[in-house]
């Protein structure tokens, strides 16, 4: 089992996106846009995405979007 997901969460394919006319890139987490990469950003992710197979393309929007990890969020303190 990869430290990386233990939970085997992106074996579900929880990510998607899509490349714009434009060359912008959307984000999707399960079906609901997420984050929009536009300009140099786009580019540097579509051809990490071109050289990814598999669970790398999984894992790339999951850094990208900084829903790799959860439960170590900060919780705020109401006083």
């Amino acid at each position: 089992m990869s430290p990386i997901d233990e939970r085997n969460r992106l074996d579900e394919n929880p990510f998607d996106y899509q490349v714009y006319k434009n060359r912008n890139v959307q984000i999707y987490y399960k079906g609901k846009p997420v984050m929009l990469l536009k300009d140099r950003q786009a580019m540097d992710l579509t051809e990490k995405l071109e050289r990814a197979e598999g669970k790398e393309v999984q894992l790339i929007l999951a850094k990208i979007t900084g829903n790799f990890k959860h439960g170590n969020e900060k919780l705020s303190r109401k006083k």
